[in-house]
């Protein structure tokens, strides 16, 4: 096995054993056995290592990741991957015992430093999961490379809206309402792309 197979290997690991981990160069190349110069020298950037990855993890453990799927436009791919999201949680009764737990877990208990790590590295996987699929619609030209975050949070406020109204006794149907909200959704990523670069403030 060559070094940077070695090297994200042992971050594949640690994100595995702990989704909050944060991948700290000296803790991966330490994982790895090897130098952190070497390691620098594969990935001279820590986002470099994490790009590299995610990429592994959708490539090799979720073959059937739907933005992957280049025989539908990119609007539908990256519909079907907010549907894929949506999907295991249900609705009615499934919905509601799936937000039970995640009220019981992370809302009803104090705020202790465990509860909040074990939160951020939940929604830290959560952002990856949508950081990637922007990636992948930027390397096709779907979207203007650049800084996606904006949009990463704006669809996982979306997606947990809609897993909120799935529990909720709502009088319209979910599946109309649901599709009328994501297809917004992805019409306004696909036609706003992402942030800007910040340019000099004003005094």
């Amino acid at each position: 096995m060559d070094t940077r197979e070695k090297i994200l290997q042992a971050a594949a690991e640690m994100i595995a054993e702990d989704m909050a981990a944060k991948l700290s160069v000296r803790a991966v190349a330490a994982r790895a056995g090897v130098s952190t110069g070497s390691l620098r020298f594969h990935f001279p950037t820590q986002r470099a290592l994490q790009d590299s990855l995610l990429a592994r993890i959708y490539d090799d453990l979720l073959p059937g990741d739907p933005i992957r799927d280049r025989t539908l436009p990119p609007r539908e791919r990256l519909l079907n991957c907010l549907r894929q999201v949506l999907a295991p949680l249900g609705t009615n009764e499934d919905a509601r015992t799936a937000w039970g737990t995640m009220y019981r877990t992370f809302i009803e208990p104090e705020p202790t430093e465990p509860v909040r790590t074990a939160y951020l590295g939940h929604e830290r996987e959560a952002e990856r999961r949508v950081e990637h699929w922007l990636t992948v619609l930027a390397e096709e030209g779907a979207l203007p490379p650049g800084d996606h975050t904006r949009n990463v949070r704006f669809l996982l406020t979306v997606l947990n809206g809609l897993s909120v109204e799935r529990a909720l006794p709502t009088r319209e149907s979910v599946l109309i309402a649901e599709t009328e909200t994501l297809n917004a959704a992805v019409d306004h990523v696909l036609s706003t792309g992402p942030a800007p670069p910040a340019g000099p403030t004003r005094p």
